[in-house]
This record gives structure tokens, C-alpha cells and sequence, in this order.
């Protein structure tokens, strides 16, 4: 019969057991041994709820991120970590965010970015000339040995030698295939241990394999992948988030054991793959989709797989597409979503059953599991034949669209002349991305509000007493453009998603976005309509506090999509267009409100890019496209802005700047500005904050550092259209921290300003 499998399971814990031990650890009120009980216990729990599966995955669970983790075990950590008599686990939180606990010395943390194209972010590794790699198992092992204790048949994960020096960077100008043979070597060490532990199969993720690859990577791939034939435990050479294409027809040649293949959105090449199989090797299919929420259509999904388990047998695995680490743990605490909606879902737990019953029904016929084969058929229909989920008024609103409408009505140039006399703001103006820190105050008043305990008034006069704290707070420090800190926000998707049709929410779907950084994605299941104002309110109230501009803040039409679990019962690209004429609507609403200054944050724009370069100018034409939607329809003196945050856009810069956003901001701080590469061929027209204080780690910068940053960018972006901002929302870090830096950054903007 078909073999059951998992890549990886999340490991933040159904409750968040761990992101709060984390914390814990880091504010110093929790001991290591403390953290490490923690860890264990969410980890005992995944694997109960694995149990049904043939094989477990080990060595998914991360303290923090399983990229960062591979650099630890492969010896591999930059000079300004070592010594300073920090044990390894300090060193590796020291390498994470910057500093372990509080009142350490801070370091630059490791640069952080999206992992693929998914909202996880990943601590990137450093190469340079100098590099060198020493084997240290200690954890994988540990992990091993606590699951064959536990009596669980182990299946070790690690992450590919090829896809890891692909993620990472060189910043020496040296080349990461350079290390090649060094890493092997180290790998091949790597796979002899786990052999000599008593592991029979080992998942090597190669997820660049989905990639469009240069001649030289193949080559480095058949090289690499021939050095280390044999020396370990069985090998399942594991790809997801896309097919392979025409990397195929040389992957399939590899030496190893078996091929996990993404067959979320179909099988493609299936017959291909069947006729180039040893008849040794293993096929894994990840059949139940990894990255979101709907249920699968199981019936169909046998229709599938009857013939090839009757080709295969027990070489057939059956597994999500990718690890379970991008969705919620367990469907079953969400009670309170309609019945409806909720039988249309599947968390981390429901597609592992999804699963069993694929195997099931393969192993003894469908009529075994007839029961549950018909309540998915049911589902799968009334997902189908909902009402709910198309809204004739906002087809008819789609159809009214013409392309002036995704126009400003002049160009940039003039548009700056007229926004430079309302504004009359200095050169290198100031300003935040939007949120400032939600206290603990802010938390109880709003969980008081969802409890009753607070009622509309109570809770509008609660966050009102915080915006006029967060508005004093930058008179004080002098910043240029304030906003009104985004106290009633409990996330910059979820809080929009609340507000439109078309969305629902889950209590406990939590996702790992880094560290102990969580999200609850919407689930974006119907046609999207706004029904009234969301943000004027509070937009209107901050500006009545401040003789100062003060920017309305709005989450983009692109990162909305981007950052639900989204529909895929229509193309990506009309429910994009749906949410960008709601948030067209609160545009024109806070402009007739006297808000002059909008930001429409697009942070996930880059996330979204298809892994394939193909493809990409189908997604950037309609991703730009609602942009422009929701941007435009506003007189020329009000200033548009955007941000963008850990992602590589240097080579979309010129689809960033058609855009036409009268001031983007972007991340730069952990990557030391190389974002400016961009700028050698390319002069980017408009205004642009380059972000100089790196949000994510608990790091205050100091004054020099910022100034340092900013001439950087000086050299290839006119002084006259340059901002200076942190990089990403303040929503994150404590007051204490926050305040000191803007102090920093605001005095970096006054000695620039006496420079010029």
C-alpha cells in the first residue's frame, strides 16, 4: 500500500507554547533549561498527532528557523559571533536578532528574508572567501534520539547543500559555488552519522530545484548529489512549492533514493516521471496542499492515484506538498467559524488525516472508507454552490473599471512641486512605517472590548488615549511626519480583513512568520466588498492632535491577498482587483477627510513573484495594476506612499517604480544598503526611504550608523528625494527601545540636513 509521510509540522505549538518561552528567555525571566522543556513538550505533542502517519519528519523543529539552524550545524558562523565566551545557544540568538537576552552587548544580526515565495523569513547565510564548515549534530541527533525513545520510526530532515548555498549570500564578492566541495565533504559526514543513529531515510529539501537554474547550479547539483551516493541512509530528494519543469529530465537522474514531487496544483509531467522511475526508488507525491486552508477534493485526488498505486505499490508516499509549517496546527479548536465555512477547511492536522484516508481507501478500496469520501464530496459541492461566495454588486463594480482610473492625473514631477507647498517638510524628512508598540495595555483593552467588557465608546476613548500618547511621543522626538501608531490594530492583514466582506477569521490559526513572530491570516473565501470606512476615525482624530502631517495607513490590495489563506476557486488576479476598488474607496474617503498623506503598504508585493522568471510579468502586470487602483483617483497634492520590507527587489526595481508611489519606503538596514545595487543602471524617479534602523532585532542603532547609511544611499539617489525611516512597523518592539532609536535617527536627519 501507498506509505504515508509528513515534511515538517509547525512548531510554534497549537497555543504558541514556544514563541512565549522564547520571549521569556529573552526578557531573562526563563532559564534555558526552562526554554528547552518547552521545545521538548511541543515536540512530543507533534508527534501524538503525527501518529497516524508511516513516517515522522525530525529535525523540522527550530528554536527559531530551520536555515539558521543548518548554519549552526554545518560550523558555519560569521567572525562577529564567535568568542565572547557566549554558549551556543546565546551565540545562536545572538546570530538570529542581534542579542540573546537582554542587557547582552548587540551585534549586526544575520540579514533576514522571505523564504521563497512564502511570508516565512529566514536568517541568511554568509559566505565569504574565508569561509569554513565544521559538522556539529548535536541537536539533530538529540531530536533523533528523543524520537526513537518515543518508539517513532524517524524520518531525518535537513536541509540540501545546494539549496542552502543558494538562499544564502556571498558578501565578499566571491562565489557561493566556491564552497561547494568543502560542503560536501561535511555533508557526507553529516549523512554518516545519521546512518550510524539508526536512521533509514533521510529528506534532503532541495526546494531551489522549482528554480529557474544556470548551468553552472546543475552542474554543482550532479556533481554534488554524485559525491554523497551511498554514504548515508536512503535519500528522498524532496522539491516543493512548484514542478520542476525542465529541470526534470536531469533531476530525475540524480543517484538517490526517491523524489518528492509538489502535487498540489496537479501532477504535472506524471507520465514522465513514472517512465524514468528505477523500479527501486520512491515516489512521493504531496497531493494535499501545504500552504492553505481548503479542504482537498479526495475523490478526485483517487481518481489520480488509483493508477499509480496500482503501478507503484509501497513505492507510492503520499504527503502534503511542502512542510505543514505555513498553516495552522489543528482545525478542531475553531468552533465558533460557521459550520459551513468550517467543513470547507483543512489545518495541519486535518490534511495529515486527508491522508490516511487517501492511503486508506487506496489500500482497501473506496467502499472502506465510503463514510468519510462522501461527507468530503458534500463539502467540496457546497463550497461550489455557495452564495456566499460571489456577490453579484461587486462583479458589476469590476465591470466598470476603465484605465483611467489606475492614473494619477500628472506625472510625479509636477505632483512633488505641489506636494513640496503643502507639505514644506526638510530635506531628509523623518517619519515611522505605522505601528508603535502594542503594550500590554493596548492587548487588554482590546481583549475586554472582543469580551464585552468594554463597550463601543469605552473601547474608542481607550485606543483615542493611546494615539494622542503615540502623536506626543514624536512631537517629542521631532519627527517630521508622525502617524497615529495603530493601537486598534491587531494586525495590519487581519484588522482590514475584519472590516471588508468576504473574509473570516480563526481563534487559534496562528503561523509562524519568524522566531517568535506569529500572524493569523484571514481566510479570504468570498467576493470582497467594503462596507464602510475603516480607518477615517482614527486617521481624522490623530490629525486633529498635530499642526503636522499625520499619514492615514492602509494595508495594499497585493499584501491583503498575499498574506490570506485565498480562495482558489477564481484567478489570484480577480480577487486582487476586488480588494484593491474596496481599498480604492478608503483612499478617496480619508482624502475628502483632510488626510493628505496616505500609505498604502505593499509589503508583500515581491513575496508574490512566481518562482519562475516566466511568469513573472503576468503577476507584476495585474499585482501593479490594483496598486494603481487603489492609489489613484486622488488630487495631485496628496503624497501616496508605499512599503516593502525583507525581500530581494533589486531585480523588479524598475515594476516597483511603475508603480509611480510619491515616496516608497524599503528595507536596507540588515542587508547594509545593497538594495542600492539596484540603482547603478536604474534611476528610480520618485521619492524613497531606504530603512535605517533594523526593526526586527532588539538592537538600538546609534546616530553615525544611520548617517553612514544614508550618504550610502545619498551616492545614488538624489539628497532631495530621500527619506529616513526605520524599515519595517514598530509594532514589535518595546518603548524603551523604540524611543532611543527614533531619538538616534531623528539627530542622524539633523546633522545630514547641516552636511548638505
Amino acid at each position: 500500500m501507498a506509505r504515508t509521510h509528513n515534511l515538517g509540522f509547525p512548531r510554534i505549538g497549537a497555543r504558541r507554547q514556544l514563541k512565549f518561552a522564547l520571549e521569556s528567555y529573552w526578557r531573562g525571566q526563563d532559564s534555558a533549561e526552562q526554554l528547552q522543556q518547552v521545545a521538548a513538550a511541543v515536540r512530543a505533542e507533534n508527534r501524538r498527532l503525527q501518529a497516524p502517519l508511516d513516517l515522522q519528519p525530525v529535525g523540522d523543529f527550530s528554536l527559531y528557523d530551520h536555515v539558521l539552524d543548518t548554519s549552526v550545524m554545518l560550523g558555519h558562523v560569521p567572525q562577529r559571533f564567535v568568542g565572547n565566551g557566549f554558549n551556543q545557544l546565546d551565540r545562536y540568538f545572538r546570530m538570529a536578532r542581534g542579542r540573546a537576552v537582554e542587557g547582552d552587548a548587540p551585534v549586526a544580526a544575520g540579514e533576514m528574508t522571505k523564504w521563497f515565495n512564502t511570508n516565512y523569513h529566514y536568517i541568511v547565510p554568509e559566505f565569504t572567501a574565508e569561509t569554513r564548515f565544521s559538522l556539529n549534530t548535536w541537536s539533530l541527533c538529540a531530536q533523533i534520539d528523543e524520537a526513537h525513545a518515543a518508539g517513532i520510526k524517524a524520518k531525518a530532515v535537513i536541509l540540501g547543500p545546494l539549496s542552502y548555498l543558494w538562499v544564502g549570500k556571498a558578501v565578499d564578492g566571491s562565489e557561493r559555488l566556491d564552497h561547494l566541495d568543502a560542503l560536501i565533504a561535511v555533508y557526507a559526514q553529516l549523512l554518516a552519522e545519521l546512518r550510524r543513529k539508526g536512521v533509514d531515510w533521510v529528506q534532503i529539501d532541495e526546494p531551489a530545484l522549482t528554480l529557474d537554474l544556470p548551468p553552472t547550479w546543475r552542474q554543482a547539483y550532479q556533481r554534488g548529489y554524485e559525491a554523497l551516493h551511498g554514504v548515508g541512509p536512503r535519500s528522498l530528494l524532496t522539491t516543493y512549492f512548484g514542478p520542476l519543469d525542465d529541470n526534470l529530465k536531469w533531476v530525475l537522474d540524480l543517484p538517490v533514493d526517491g523524489f518528492h514531487i509538489d502535487a498540489s496544483d496537479g501532477i504535472a509531467q506524471l507520465d514522465t516521471i513514472l517512465a524514468r522511475l528505477h523500479e527501486t526508488q520512491v515516489l512521493s507525491l504531496g497531493v494535499v496542499d501545504g500552504r492553505n486552508v481548503w479542504a482537498s477534493d479526495l475523490n478526485a485526488l483517487l481518481d489520480v492515484l488509483e493508477p499509480v498505486d496500482a503501478a507503484l505499490g509501497e513505492r507510492l508516499w503520499l504527503a502534503p506538498s511542502c512542510s505543514l509549517l505555513h498553516v495552522p496546527v489543528d482545525l478542531s479548536a475553531e468552533r465558533a467559524l460557521d459550520p459551513e465555512l468550517f467543513s470547507w477547511l483543512a489545518f495541519a492536522v486535518q490534511k495529515l488525516d486527508e491522508l490516511t484516508l487517501l492511503a486508506q481507501a487506496l489500500k482497501h478500496g473506496r467502499e472502506h472508507v465510503a463514510e468519510p469520501l462522501l461527507i468530503n464530496r458534500r463539502a467540496i459541492q457546497s463550497r461550489r454552490d455557495s452564495t456566499r461566495t460571489h456577490n453579484p454588486s461587486v462583479r458589476e463594480q469590476i465591470g466598470h473599471i476603465t484605465p483611467d482610473w489606475q492614473q494619477r492625473r500628472s506625472p510625479y514631477a509636477v505632483r512633488a512641486q505641489r506636494q513640496a507647498q503643502r507639505f514644506a517638510l526638510p530635506a531628509f524628512p523623518t517619519t515611522t512605517i505605522g505601528s508603535f508598540p502594542q503594550t500590554q495595555d493596548i492587548r487588554a483593552a482590546r481583549r475586554d472590548y472582543r469580551a464585552g467588557a468594554l463597550d463601543d465608546a469605552q473601547y474608542r476613548q481607550a485606543m483615542q488615549r493611546e494615539i494622542a500618547h503615540c502623536l506626543s511621543v514624536q512631537h517629542e522626538l521631532g519627527l517630521d511626519v508622525l502617524v497615529h501608531g495603530e493601537a486598534e490594530r491587531n494586525d495590519m492583514v487581519e484588522y482590514f480583513g475584519e472590516l471588508l466582506d468576504g473574509f473570516a477569521f480563526s481563534r487559534q490559526g496562528w503561523v509562524q512568520s519568524y522566531g517568535s513572530r506569529c500572524v493569523k491570516p484571514p481566510i479570504l473565501y468570498g467576493d470582497v466588498q467594503r462596507p464602510a470606512a475603516m480607518t477615517v476615525q482614527w486617521a481624522r482624530y490623530a490629525q486633529s492632535l498635530s499642526d503636522k502631517p499625520v499619514k492615514g495607513m492602509l494595508t495594499g490590495p497585493v499584501t491583503l491577498l498575499n498574506w490570506s489563506f485565498v480562495r482558489d476557486d477564481q484567478p489570484r488576479s480577480e480577487t486582487c482587483l476586488q480588494i484593491a476598488l474596496a481599498i480604492r474607496e478608503e483612499v478617496q474617503d480619508l482624502a475628502a477627510a483632510s488626510i493628505h498623506m496616505i500609505q498604502i503598504d505593499e509589503a508583500a508585493l515581491r513575496e508574490g513573484l512566481p518562482l519562475r522568471q516566466r511568469d513573472w510579468p503576468a503577476y507584476l502586470d495585474w499585482a501593479i495594476a490594483a496598486f494603481r487602483l487603489a492609489a489613484n483617483g486622488v488630487d495631485d497634492d496628496i503624497q501616496i506612499h508605499t512599503h516593502m520590507c525583507y525581500s530581494e527587489f533589486n531585480d523588479i526595481i524598475d515594476d516597483i517604480a511603475r508603480m509611480d508611489a510619491d515616496v516608497i519606503t524599503i528595507e536596507t538596514s540588515r542587508s547594509h544598503m545593497q538594495l542600492l545595487d539596484a540603482f547603478q543602471d536604474f534611476e528610480y524617479p520618485n521619492a524613497i526611504g531606504p530603512g535605517v534602523y533594523d526593526i526586527h532585532s532588539p538592537n538600538v542603532p546609534d546616530t553615525q550608523s544611520i548617517v553612514e547609511l544614508m550618504r550610502k544611499a545619498a551616492t545614488r539617489i538624489p539628497p532631495e528625494r530621500l527619506w529616513v525611516n526605520p524599515d519595517c512597523g514598530l509594532k514589535t518592539r518595546s518603548w524603551s527601545e523604540v524611543k532611543p532609536a527614533l531619538a538616534n535617527m531623528v539627530e542622524a536627519a539633523r546633522r545630514l540636513r547641516q552636511a548638505a
